[in-house]
């Protein structure tokens, strides 16, 4: 199994997550890209089983720029994309709170809820990424 792990981060909180993926996945056996949007070169989302988009939610609950044209480049819908994201509840509430990666979930019809981590995964929320990457990885296991 192959997986990308494409993310955009400002703060380093959602680099830090998809590390968070990145790490669990290689105990798992699957081999991983990880991509930088906006930084590194383009990539084939078809070359995947497993892809993983991660942002962190920009002013009134929008969806970054670099993330949209990450959209954009894959040039398709793929039924295999699991969604993270970084938010903070204290900018905007619960209401915008990872509104981004709720977004962008509903947009690839995500077979799983996204992820959604407050400011930076340490502690606590550490267990959550594993938690919902479980999930994920379930589900997967599932539908192959």
């Amino acid at each position: 199994m192959k997986a990308l792990i494409a993310y955009l981060s400002y703060s380093g909180n959602t680099e830090e997550v998809a590390h968070m993926i990145d790490d669990k996945l290689h105990q798992e056996d699957i081999t991983t890209v990880v991509h930088e949007i906006g930084l590194d070169m383009p990539v084939d989302a078809e070359l995947f089983d497993i892809i993983f988009i991660g942002t962190f939610t920009w002013e009134y609950g929008e969806t970054p720029d670099e993330v949209k044209d990450f959209v954009l480049e894959i040039g398709y819908k793929p039924d295999n994309v699991y969604v993270f994201g970084t938010g903070d509840t204290q900018f905007g509430g619960e209401d915008l709170f990872c509104l981004a990666a709720t977004k962008l979930a509903r947009f690839y019809h995500s077979k799983h809820d996204p992820l959604k981590i407050e400011q930076s995964p340490r502690g606590m929320q550490e267990m959550s990424v594993t938690n919902w990457l479980e999930g994920v990885l379930d589900d997967v296991r599932s539908y192959t």
